[in-house]
């Protein structure tokens, strides 16, 4: 075989570009590690309201008098991040027409570990970021500190009313962060393109070495915190698609790939 041969071979053989998405779901259970509805809370694959291809995820939640317990209807895809890790997510979001705007918080993504043995909480489950609405705004915090006996606080850092979410539209948002437990950590986020907050020198996570899930879904957490609910709307509904984790821009924005 001539060298022109051998070396067209060899380019043949190569791979067409590097894949940086590490991780995207196009709106089906399939591919998340685990779907969670507790209480009358739902986890539904629907065709009729999608933002790209032929199906979303459709989070249901209902509040009940009395329930003590929590009300989560997320998926988790449990290689959200470790320490150090520099990576872009992006997922896009459309609460239902008839969403009833309150002040109680309702919890849209979040980051999350179970930190066995940190003997810090009942089940040591401790959330980083967490994205909500409270009103319609947008909100983000991140988390710092030690948080493991015998030491367990936290330092949070967040932001309010970074965004204005309107009902029945989908939305986008893109988040870039360097998960760092030292002042050389950052947190970015874009908004339906435009970017709302950025924080540079920053402790962006906990000072160990667990894994974090990256979750989206519907966390009425205001009904749980505050043990009631504020306004009249006791059934919430939020879609999700396009999920996806990247080392790029590119990698999460569902408009830029295929």
């Amino acid at each position: 075989m001539g060298i022109v041969n051998v070396f067209a071979a060899a380019l043949a053989a190569l791979p067409l570009a590097i894949a940086t998405q590490t991780f995207q779901n196009g709106g089906t259970t399939a591919g998340f590690d685990y779907v969670r509805h507790e209480n009358q809370g739902q986890v539904l694959q629907v065709a009729d309201i999608t933002y790209k291809g032929n199906s979303a995820l459709l989070m249901q939640q209902t509040y009940t008098p009395g329930y003590t317990g929590r009300y989560h209807s997320e998926v988790d895809h449990n290689q959200g991040y470790k320490r150090g890790d520099e990576l872009f997510y992006g997922f896009m979001f459309r609460l239902s027409s008839a969403w009833e705007f309150d002040q109680q918080s309702y919890n849209i993504a979040q980051f999350i570990a179970d930190r066995l043995g940190a003997g810090c909480d009942d089940d040591d489950w401790m959330p980083s970021s967490l994205i909500w609405l409270e009103g319609n705004q947008l909100n983000s915090r991140i988390v710092s500190g030690n948080y493991r006996q015998p030491d367990c606080s936290r330092t949070f850092t967040g932001t309010g009313n970074i965004a204005t979410v309107s009902a029945g539209a989908w939305h986008k948002v893109i988040i870039q962060a360097k998960w760092a437990s030292d002042s050389s950590g950052y947190y970015k986020m874009w908004f339906d393109g435009n970017k709302v907050y950025e924080h540079y020198n920053i402790a962006t996570t906990t000072n160990d070495d667990a894994v974090f899930a990256f979750r989206v879904g519907l966390y009425a957490n205001g009904w749980h915190d505050d043990k009631k609910m504020v306004g009249n709307q006791g059934f919430r509904q939020v879609w999700y698609d396009e999920v996806a984790v990247g080392t790029t821009f590119a990698d999460v924005d569902p408009d830029q790939y295929e």
